[in-house]
């Protein structure tokens, strides 16, 4: 029976991520060969011969390139019966392989940059996500002169979808009247759970609520606050050893703006209204002005050409581009939406940008599959390589935990997909990974771990349902388990506001509630507070080594250790601790 197990440092040799001209070891075991092959390729194909030692092993050791990329793998075997290919199992999560029919899938080994360093604090964040306009009303000096929105009367309000009779869909036109300066105020509340990194959505000035229709990338919108507001925050949140992570929209802005201005609520001249705007040329019209590229379809969302030289200028340059502006403003770095609709080479010279600004800034990706593998646009992306992205959004995990704590599958396949993760991720990466259960457009974590969310009803039945009391405790019980698991991982433990309050919510925009001031799920956030405490005491859960494994079909066993040294290879008193998550209530 032939073997070779890419998780097992026996058949692969180091058995995870490798930098650039690395020494892999690969051995193959197999009674029944007579003559075994490494192939081994990227974009060019070797075969190489391997050498038996006489019993059952062929061995082979191979210099992996200078050059960062991806290289493949996988085995042809001569057999008394012919020949044989042997790869990846077909879930293509790495580790025991199997004979190859028809479909052939290798083995992965991610080569990344000698020199690939993510930011160090990164490795010990917990982020903290806010929707701004949800969160903590606070004065501001900033005035808001836009007629064409909804202002809640009372912060308990659900949220309201408020029909586009030109364009269909919601105008999420609603506000309730969180601020910066609301958050600010906040800070140590945020603190006192074990948060110290803020992830803001989109706060620059913009037509919706949501703020991913970008109006004017300069400035604060005015219903949050202003310029000054930000810094304030940023200086409070330094003095608190906390940071203030952005969110950074590229890929497209508002029709409502500053540079497409359809609706001519700027003083500009938008690329909507005249060929001659000095914007013209970051949109590709069809029909100027009517038809145009737009994000996904939506009107509302003009898309950017991001090969514009006066669109790559505007957002790049060192003095005044958008990228480096708000990290000299005070914050940490982006988290970039739709990351994987920006081109490799646009990722590339906004990570530059973003460390001439500090060379401690951070740049996440929204990416929701594998990003060491991704096809995106015919090409295959990898964003582990060192040149583009720190690290991503985990939704491949935030998928495996929800089916693990639903019985949707088995912790052996959650174990897998993590130790999948921790084979093709680079550690700098890994460790840094935005680990999550719940975010801004889907239905809030305790819905979904209740398995109740609401999505089979009309969107304008959705806003005042609530779960039993049977599903809400069952929601709590998986919610909390899912924080144990998220806190005893490497990576960043992440949560959406109000989750650790118990916060319900089916999808958007019933997701985002405001914050339950005075109402909070006090046994839920004492569960969070004692996790994250617990994990900031101690280095084991940030710099720890990994072993991970399934007890059974219902419970995880996730070991963290030093055995001399750290998973970044600096000296620590071996030690280890184990965390236990059974799914049965």
């Amino acid at each position: 029976m032939p073997v070779h197990n890419s998780h097992l440092p026996f058949y692969r040799t180091p058995n995870d991520s490798v930098p650039c001209g690395t020494s892999v070891t690969f051995r193959f075991v197999s009674d029944e060969a007579e003559d075994v092959k490494l192939r081994l390729w990227n974009g060019r194909e070797a075969l190489l011969p391997m050498r038996f030692d006489g019993v059952m092993t062929y061995s082979l050791s191979c210099l992996m390139p200078e050059t960062p990329c991806v290289m493949w793998y996988d085995f042809l075997v001569q057999t008394a019966s012919g020949e044989i290919s042997y790869g990846n199992a077909a879930d293509e999560l790495g580790g025991e392989g199997t004979v190859q029919g028809y479909d052939r899938h290798s083995f992965q080994i991610t080569v990344y940059a000698k020199d690939y360093i993510v930011p160090d604090y990164m490795h010990a964040a917990s982020i903290y996500q806010i929707f701004p306009d949800r969160f903590f009303k606070a004065p501001t000096k900033a005035v808001c002169r836009r007629k064409d929105r909804y202002i809640h009367q009372a912060w308990d309000e659900i949220p309201l979808i408020i029909p586009d009779p030109a364009l269909g869909g919601d105008t999420n036109s609603d506000f309730f009247g969180g601020t910066l300066n609301g958050i600010r105020e906040k800070l140590p509340y945020i603190k006192s759970l074990g948060m110290n990194t803020l992830y803001l959505n989109p706060v620059f000035q913009s037509r919706s609520n949501h703020r991913y229709d970008t109006g004017d990338y300069s400035k604060i919108d005015p219903l949050l606050g202003t310029n000054e507001d930000f810094k304030a925050l940023c200086d409070a949140a330094k003095a608190l050893d906390m940071r203030v992570m952005l969110d950074g929209v590229f890929s497209h802005t508002g029709s409502d703006s500053l540079y497409f201005n359809k609706d001519g609520h700027y003083p500009s001249l938008g690329a909507y209204q005249s060929k001659a705007s000095e914007y013209y040329g970051w949109y590709h019209f069809m029909d100027f002005p009517t038809v145009y590229q737009s994000w996904w379809g939506f009107q509302t969302l003009p898309e950017v050409n991001k090969a514009n030289e006066s669109y790559r200028r505007f957002i790049f340059n060192g003095r005044s581009g958008i990228v480096p502006l708000w990290i000299k403003r005070g914050a940490c770095g982006w988290r970039l939406d739709v990351a994987d609709e920006l081109s490799m080479d646009f990722l590339r010279h906004l990570r530059v940008s973003a460390r001439k600004a500090s060379p401690d800034a951070v740049i996440l990706g929204e990416v929701w599959e594998d990003a060491s593998n991704k096809i995106a646009y015919g090409e295959t992306r990898c964003y582990c390589l060192g040149d583009t992205l720190d690290s991503v959004m985990n939704y491949p995990l935030r998928e495996a935990i929800i089916a693990f704590l639903t019985f949707s599958n088995t912790a052996s396949h959650l174990a897998r997909l993590i130790r999948h993760q921790q084979e093709v991720y680079p550690i700098p990466f890994f460790y840094a990974l935005m680990n999550l259960i719940g975010s801004h457009d889907r239905a809030r974590a305790i819905n979904v771990l209740a398995g109740r969310t609401f999505e089979n009803l009309p969107p304008e039945e959705r806003g005042g349902q609530r779960l039993t009391d049977a599903e809400y405790a069952l929601g709590l019980n998986r919610l909390m388990k899912a924080c144990e698991i998220l806190c005893a991982l490497p990576g960043a433990p992440t949560l959406f506001y109000g989750d650790e309050a118990g916060m319900q919510g089916g999808p958007d925009p019933f997701c985002r509630g405001p914050f339950p001031w005075g109402k909070e799920n006090k046994v839920l956030q004492t569960h969070v507070q004692t996790l994250l405490s617990k994990r900031n005491a101690n280095a084991l859960f940030t710099k720890g080594k990994l072993r991970i494994r399934a007890k059974d079909d219902d419970t995880l066993e996730i070991t963290r250790f030093f055995d001399g040294e750290d998973a970044f290879h600096e000296k620590q008193a071996s030690a280890s601790l184990r965390v236990i998550i059974s799914r049965k209530v």
